[in-house]
C-alpha cells in the first residue's frame, strides 16, 4: 500500500543554467548604474567617484577610485618621492614665483633682428613718444641752454671791478680774486702801497659777490 502511493517525479534530470558571474544581478546593490565606471583598484566592483594623478610626471592622467581606495591611494602617495632636498626646494621656489608655468627671457640679443630694427627706428625718432624733446634729433638729448643770470647793479659793478664778464662762475671769480690780491698786495710790490686803494675795492667786490651767493 505504501509502495503504491510513493511519489515518483516525472523528470529526474532538470537542468537549470546557473547565473554568470560577470553579469550583474538585479538584486546586487553594488552593481554599476548606466554612465558609471568601475574603480581601478584590482578586484573592486564599486563605482569610481574620485580621481587621482598617476604620477608626478603624469599629472593630467588619472586613476579612478571609489572613495575608500582614493583615500588609501592618497595616504600612500608622495609627490616628492625620489627627489633630493635641493630639487624639492627648487620646485617649491618655482611654484611660488611662477606657479609652475614655464618662463622665457624677454630680452632680445644685441645682434638680433629685433634689436637692429629697434635701433633703426630709435635713430629716426620712431617707436617712442618724446613730447618734451628730451632726446632730440637722432635720440641725443640736447644740451640745456644756460640760464640767464639776474644781476643787480651791485653785482655788475663788482664783476666789472674784477674785470670779469657777467656770466663768470664761482671758480672764475675766486681765481680772478686770488690773482688780483697777489698782484696788488704791498708785499708783492716791495712795500709800495700805490695799489692798496685798488686792492680794497677788489676785496669789497669779492665780498659783495659772496654775499650774493655767486661764489
Amino acid at each position: 500500500m505504501a509502495g503504491a502511493f510513493q511519489y515518483k517525479p516525472k523528470f529526474v534530470d532538470i537542468r537549470v543554467r546557473p547565473p554568470r558571474t560577470d553579469e550583474p544581478r538585479e538584486d546586487d546593490v553594488n552593481a554599476l548604474k548606466p554612465g558609471e565606471r568601475a574603480c581601478d583598484h584590482p578586484g573592486c566592483r564599486l563605482a569610481a567617484t574620485a580621481r587621482a594623478p598617476k604620477s608626478r610626471e603624469l599629472l593630467n592622467e588619472h586613476y579612478w577610485f571609489c572613495q575608500q581606495h582614493a583615500a588609501e591611494y592618497n595616504r600612500n602617495w608622495n609627490f616628492f618621492a625620489g627627489m633630493s632636498d635641493g630639487e624639492v626646494r627648487a620646485f617649491q621656489h618655482n611654484e611660488f614665483f611662477t606657479g609652475g608655468r614655464p618662463t622665457w627671457d624677454m630680452k632680445a640679443g644685441r645682434f638680433s633682428r629685433e634689436a637692429a630694427a629697434f635701433q633703426h627706428r630709435f635713430a629716426r625718432g620712431e617707436g617712442y613718444r618724446d613730447p618734451f624733446n628730451l632726446f632730440g634729433h637722432g635720440g641725443a638729448r640736447p644740451r640745456p641752454e644756460p640760464e640767464e643770470r639776474s644781476l643787480g647793479k651791485l653785482e655788475r659793478n663788482a664783476l666789472a671791478e674784477l674785470d670779469l664778464e657777467e656770466n663768470a662762475d664761482g671758480t672764475r671769480i675766486r681765481g680772478r680774486y686770488t690773482e688780483l690780491v697777489r698782484r696788488l698786495h704791498p708785499d708783492a710790490n716791495g712795500g709800495d702801497r700805490a695799489g692798496e686803494h685798488r686792492l680794497q675795492k677788489v676785496i669789497r667786490a669779492y665780498q659783495a659777490l659772496r654775499k650774493a651767493g655767486m661764489v
